[in-house]
């Protein structure tokens, strides 16, 4: 996975591995002890990372073997496209790299199907890794942790000061609930009803936000459709029939609050913690008129890991070198190198992800590394393409005023588990 591209496509690994794993039935050569000595050679596959870090991969590597006599690391790399249709192949053909880059959704199927090591048998995982990262390795139904974080995102909320201030709202004080949005949206389009702070519609994520589950227990049944969703998606309804978004936000061209924010159009998007140099680079207008803050209510997290091949030869070493790929000395070099934040407790000693040096860069790193600590996945990783876009339709028939919050959801979780149980 390119760096550029933290934010992960949910669902999408585990729905293409039911066909490619299906009669595979998870069976392996059968790895080597755990617990064995650290010597001899192992495959590392990274996911588009060469030629880009390659010098520092390679450094990693020099420095593991340096420290480990008698150990081999060959560094693979696989394109960008198409990742994860090739695991799912390694998977099926016993042929996994010994230690693999892997975000939680394209390890699902994996774990699922026993070809990863459950490392939280090897190392202490909550002891290392900030918690919410570790938890994106834990799957419904399946015992273990199938990776150890390696680089993580987040998203901050960006306000467009300006706007905020001229239409009785305070920029030094933007909301930080999904209640105070909706507050204080009502009263921006009062005092300026050609400018919206609401310009989105919900998700399911927005679900997660207010401590509503998304899936039972075990992972095999949605369960959304409760009158406390409902309500979320009949608020955004009022808003929009009220005039505090924008009309064309249910369109199929809409061009999404992010650009629409680029433009000046409307007054908040969230974003990563590098968005604020695209902003200002894209309408030099915004440079120190954005207002940064934490997103609502709990902030989204992105994961990368690097997970390892359960039928490894050289499991000892293997499970070594994912520890040292991803302890706190070499996530913190990558971090800097790559502007990702470090999963590991320790991070937190580095004064560049931790002291506001006055810049609004500096500012919205330090805002979103300091969410790491508290942000949690959003959306379950079973969740696919098709679900999201069924649930879209329903939302929007909603906010359009078509039908009800309660049904729209009445309606998706039917589908969706149509959807889920043919997975």
């Amino acid at each position: 996975m390119r760096i550029t591209r933290t934010t992960l496509v949910t669902g999408v690994g585990a729905v293409v591995a039911t066909a490619l794993l299906a009669g595979c039935g998870g069976e392996s050569s059968g790895g080597s002890d755990a617990d064995g000595e650290i010597t001899g050679s192992i495959r590392f596959q990274t996911w588009s990372l060469t030629p880009t870090y390659t010098e520092y991969l390679n450094g990693v590597i020099a420095d593991f073997e340096e420290a480990n006599p008698g150990t081999s690391v060959e560094l693979l790399d696989q394109p960008g496209d198409g990742y994860s249709d090739k695991v799912l192949s390694q998977a099926s053909t016993n042929t996994l790299p010994d230690v693999l880059n892997l975000p939680p959704d394209f390890a699902l199927p994996l774990a699922q199907q026993d070809f990863l090591y459950d490392v939280s048998q090897a190392t202490d995982l909550p002891a290392t890794y900030v918690e919410g990262s570790v938890e994106a390795f834990r799957f419904a139904g399946v015992e273990g942790v199938y990776g150890y974080p390696w680089y993580l995102g987040t998203d901050v909320n960006y306000w467009n000061s300006q706007q905020l201030d001229a239409c009785g709202l305070d920029s030094s004080a933007p909301p930080a609930t999904t209640d105070e949005l909706f507050e204080q949206a009502a009263t921006m389009a009062q005092a300026c009803p050609e400018n919206y702070l609401i310009s989105r519609v919900p998700g399911l994520g927005d679900f997660t936000l207010e401590g509503i589950d998304i899936l039972n227990e075990d992972g095999t049944e949605f369960i959304f459709n409760t009158p406390e969703a409902a309500a979320i998606i009949d608020r955004y309804a009022e808003a929009y029939a009220n005039g505090e978004m924008p009309p064309t936000v249910l369109n199929s061209d809409y061009l999404g609050n992010s650009q629409l924010f680029t433009e000046g159009k409307v007054a908040w998007t969230t974003g990563g913690a590098t968005a604020i140099d695209s902003f200002e680079e894209n309408n030099p207008s915004l440079k120190d008129n954005v207002a940064i803050s934490p997103a609502l209510n709990i902030s989204p997290l992105y994961v990368q890991g690097v997970s390892v091949a359960a039928d490894s030869q050289n499991l000892a070493t293997a499970l070594a070198f994912a520890e040292f790929v991803t302890n706190t000395e070499n996530q913190n070099e990558f971090a800097h190198i790559a502007n990702v934040f470090p999963s590991t407790q320790g991070s937190d000693g580095d004064t560049y992800f931790t002291e506001d040096d006055g810049t609004p860069s500096a500012q919205a790193r330090v805002t979103g590394f300091e969410s790491l600590q508290t942000a949690e996945v959003l959306t379950p990783y079973s969740v696919n393409g098709a679900m999201n876009d069924y649930l879209g339709q329903q939302i929007a028939l909603a906010i359009r005023g078509d039908i009800s919050g309660q049904e729209a959801l009445d309606t998706s979780v039917e589908k969706l588990n149509d959807l889920l149980a043919r997975q």
